[in-house]
This record gives C-alpha cells, structure tokens and sequence, in this order.
C-alpha cells in the first residue's frame, strides 16, 4: 500500500512590502534581508529530508526562498503559475490605511467576505481556491507519492487550508494564519486531506518568527 503524499506550503520569506502592510499580489517584489536569513534557515533545516519535488509560484520572492533548499538538494524547482498570489487588481503596491481612508466602502466590503468579494479589477477568494486547487491536482498527479514542497503566498495558503478543511473560504483572512517563512502540512489521503502542521516556524530562528496578524 502506497504511502500518502504529504503537501509542505512555505509562505516566502519576509518582504519590505509585507512589513509595511502594502498589497504585493502580483508585483515581483524582492525578499528583504530578513527573508533571505529565512530562506536559508528554511534550506538548512530541511537539507536531509527527503523530498520528491519542489515547486514555487512565478514570483521572485516565492522562488528566491525555496533556492537555498534547492541548492543543498540538487532539486530543480518546478514553476507553478496556480500557486501564484491574490490579484489585488487597482489595490497593488497600496497601504492598507490608504484603501481604508480613500476608498472605505469598497475595502470594508471587501473585508467582510474577501471569499466572494474581489478588490476592483482582482481576485476572490473562491477564485483564487479554483486555481490554487487546480495546481495542487497538477502536482499530486506529478508526484503521487513522496513529500513535495511548495513555496507560495500568504493568501493562497489561507484560502488552501480553508477549502481543504471545509471551511468557509471567506474566513481566510480572520481564521488562518500564515506567516512569513511558516510551514503548513497536509498528508494528502485518499478519504480527504489531513492538517499536519499550521504556521510551523520550528525551522527558523527566534527573532525571525511572528507576524501572525491579517
């Protein structure tokens, strides 16, 4: 009997973006120094495991934090556009206090159900779980067996664990936690998905783990 594949989702590691509350979606922002500390402690940790695969989203941020594993391993890292991050369409590369003085009924709205709402011109959450879901079907067919990381985004981790629990999608924001650089693993089972682990920052060191707010 084949052993269940297990799903390791690593948010990137920290951007000047996130620190600064700025929506990054799908500008290509760079890890600060921090997140690069996180990425090789992410790397060092997880040296001798023994993966199947990895994968990260197109971003440089994604790919830059799963480089230093990637070098210890040998592995390539495979390119997964449906693990890239939320549009925030008209919102990208502002502060949230701007959207909440300049456009307060749009931005509450959007906060009360981001599962079903969309900044304008981006993504819901429903949307964002159609694709996210598609991906992890694309990479549980390519490695049916094994541990496969995938290094990803804040938002498409949160909306993943809540589709794959049942959770309502529009609670991703206010239920899941995901930190920068942080672990969370499911064992893919043939009856449904298991949570293993939420926000694991085991693998980095004291004074880079935190940031678990919205």
């Amino acid at each position: 009997m084949a052993k269940p594949s297990r799903l390791f989702l690593v948010r990137h590691g920290e951007t000047d973006g996130a620190r600064e509350r700025r929506f990054c979606g799908e500008l290509d922002v760079p890890l600060n120094a921090a997140g690069r500390r996180m990425a090789e402690e992410l790397g060092e940790f997880y040296a001798d495991h023994p993966w199947a695969a990895l994968y990260a989203s197109p971003r440089q941020r994604t790919r830059d934090t799963v480089a230093p594993l990637a070098a210890r391993t040998g592995l390539e890292v495979r390119i997964e556009p449906g693990l890239r991050e939320i549009a925030y369409g008209a919102w990208e590369g502002k502060l949230e206090e701007e959207l909440r003085r300049s456009h307060p009924l749009e931005f509450e709205a959007w906060l009360s159900d981001p599962g079903r709402n969309r900044p304008p011109g981006g993504e819901s959450g429903i949307e964002i779980a159609e694709r996210a879901l598609a991906a992890v079907d694309r990479i549980r067919a390519a490695q049916p067996e094994g541990d496969v990381l995938c290094a990803t985004h804040k938002a498409t981790i949160r909306v993943l664990v809540c589709r794959l629990l049942g959770i309502d999608v529009g609670l991703f924001r206010r239920r899941i936690a995901a930190p920068p650089g942080g672990l969370t693993v499911f064992e893919l089972r043939d009856e449904g998905p298991l949570l293993l682990a939420l926000a694991d920052c085991r693998h980095l060191s004291r004074g880079l783990q935190g940031d678990f707010g919205d």
